[in-house]
């Protein structure tokens, strides 16, 4: 399975979130419930968290950082993301090396690199109307 992207996403491999998030996928889940299918999806692999600007996205990604995730590093003189990936949809690139990132440019979705894409997991515009 993949993930849209969208704007700026922040993207954090669901195993990596049962190692070190704060009781692990399903505190995960729950911290999130309230943004489920509006800027929070998620397929078997990837988490995907967004926001609209740069601002928002450093807060994210910050809230990330003092949960214990090391989010980005330098590997052999390199800076790349490590536990989670900020993904520009709209510009089409992570910025960084990301080395467990696949992506589809033509579908703006990503997608955990050694799985098959498959089916594309995004935002539910029916459950969002429904909310409305």
């Amino acid at each position: 399975m993949a993930i849209m992207t969208e704007f700026l996403d922040l993207i954090v491999p669901i195993k990596v979130i049962e190692k070190k998030y704060p009781g692990g996928w399903e505190r995960c889940l729950k911290d999130h419930s309230a943004a489920l299918n509006a800027r929070v999806w998620f397929d078997n692999s990837l988490f995907r968290d967004g926001a609209m600007n740069h601002d928002a996205m450093k807060i994210l990604l910050n809230e990330w950082w003092k949960m214990g995730f090391e989010c980005y590093g330098e590997e052999d003189g390199i800076m790349c993301w490590k536990d989670v990936c900020v993904y520009e949809g709209t510009q089409g690139g992570a910025g960084m090396p990301c080395d467990w990132l696949a992506e589809d440019t033509a579908s703006h979705s990503v997608y955990l690199k050694g799985t098959d894409p498959g089916e594309i997991i995004g935002r539910n515009w029916d459950m969002i109307d429904e909310l409305l």
